[in-house]
């Protein structure tokens, strides 16, 4: 399909990297895929680096929208646009050209369109700082990208990745993750996603210089006591305050939980691990 596409997702959640599969599995995977990092470009500076300058030569420059031709453009985290930039790129959008600063030329430009948001568009076109028309005209193919704590099963499969990652990259030691600790991460809270995860792994790597199996001792213990996981404690203060039955049916219901969050949902899988009957 050539359709436009709209990523949505939180922050970290491999946005990117699913919009460059898209790329890469349509016909223009041959052609340029440029990325227009919206949320780090100046306002005052946007329409230049998407438009480029026309001027002389020394100040002379290829906006984004002309080095995409023929190819993807993706605009990551579209809200940041500032709102009169918005009403350009619609206009690009509906007559597939446009003009340098200081230029006077029409360019004709042919560019598939993907974007990505963490935020709720439909909240900031009510703020009126998002336009409602070029909405429309991004969100024709929607797509809702998992957090990293929905797709529990992959953890172990990226934290691999993450480890080949830095083998290649800086030379560390290739490791493996050991059940135990491929265990603990999917049980972990992940506000920030993927690149939380490869930071963690990144760290794990750094700070030890050992080769065999990653353990779950080495899991910074700060990664543990921020998340929904298990923690160093043996037990929290609100357990040791309920009489024991009380305590048993808390910690069984906060166990069950965190490994239906591993099995990413799935009943019947968490039941096979826990031993526990699919109906119980």
């Amino acid at each position: 399909s050539n359709g436009r596409v709209m990523l949505y997702g939180q922050s970290g959640s491999g946005k990117e990297t699913a919009a460059r599969y898209i790329h890469h599995h349509s016909e223009r995977s041959k052609s340029p895929f440029v990325v227009v990092n919206c949320a780090t470009i100046e306002p005052d500076r946007m329409e230049a680096v998407l438009f480029g300058i026309e001027g002389t030569t020394k100040s002379k420059s290829l906006g984004l929208l002309e080095q995409a031709n023929g190819g993807t453009i993706y605009f990551d985290e579209v809200a940041d646009i500032p709102i009169e930039t918005q009403a350009k790129i619609l206009r690009v959008l509906v007559e597939e050209r446009f003009s340098k600063l200081d230029g006077f030329d029409s360019i004709k430009v042919d560019f598939r369109v993907i974007s990505s948001t963490s935020q709720d568009l439909r909240e900031a076109i009510e703020r009126r700082q998002f336009r409602e028309e070029l909405f429309h005209r991004l969100n024709v193919v929607p797509i809702e990208v998992p957090s990293l704590e929905d797709r529990g099963e992959d953890i172990p499969i990226i934290a691999e990745h993450f480890l080949e990652f830095f083998h290649n990259t800086q030379g560390h030691p290739i490791r493996k993750l050991d059940k135990e600790a491929a265990s603990l991460l999917q049980t972990m809270a992940w506000p920030g996603n993927i690149r939380q995860l490869g930071n963690i792994i990144e760290r794990i790597l750094i700070l030890s210089d050992s080769g065999g199996p990653i353990t779950a001792d080495e899991i910074p213990k700060d990664s543990l006591e921020n998340s929904n996981g298990p923690s160093s404690n043996v037990i929290t203060p609100s357990l040791a305050t309920l009489p024991l039955r009380q305590a048993r049916e808390a910690f069984e219901r906060e166990y069950l939980i965190a490994q239906i969050k591993r099995f990413s949902g799935n009943i019947s899988k968490t039941a096979n691990f826990v031993g526990m009957e699919r109906s119980a």
